[in-house]
């Protein structure tokens, strides 16, 4: 499972020119579900999404989490992500899961994420979404389980 995090100061995810989620200050992250995923590389890529210190402390350092911010979380489902680009112009979509699966585990990730954290926006699975956000920093993190 991948995750592409972005430390934003605001975030949104339309569809037909509404919105459907958006949060302030914290993560927004695609997420690319692999062939292979299971309910624990979920659990894992969660723990680190809301773990994972990209926010700065006192001194300026990235120390601080999601969690110790209390920041917001957008989620978005990305089957672009797991792609194979190594060869050609064209890329190749074997690695990725199959929609019905990939579906059943972007919904689990939302919903562990939500009893972690409360509040969890997402983009819709399956739908052409437009994506807008200002990354903070810029700050980008590729994290795979």
């Amino acid at each position: 499972m991948i995750g592409l995090l972005q430390r934003v100061s605001q975030a949104q995810v339309m569809v037909r020119d509404t919105t459907i989620g958006a949060i302030d200050t914290g993560l927004m992250v695609l997420v690319g579900i692999e062939c292979d995923d299971t309910e624990a590389k979920a659990d894992r890529l969660l723990e680190r999404l809301l773990s994972y210190r990209v926010f700065p402390d006192d001194a300026g350092k990235m120390n601080r989490s999601l969690l110790d911010i209390q920041g917001e979380m957008l989620l978005v489902p990305q089957f672009t992500l797991p792609a194979d680009t190594r060869k050609g112009t064209r890329p190749g979509f074997s690695k990725g899961a199959d929609p019905e699966t990939a579906e059943r585990m972007f919904n689990y990730l939302v919903e562990a994420c939500r009893k972690r954290l409360g509040r969890v926006e997402t983009g819709c699975f399956g739908a052409g979404m437009q994506v807008s956000l200002t990354n903070d920093g810029p700050v980008t993190f590729w994290l795979q389980t």
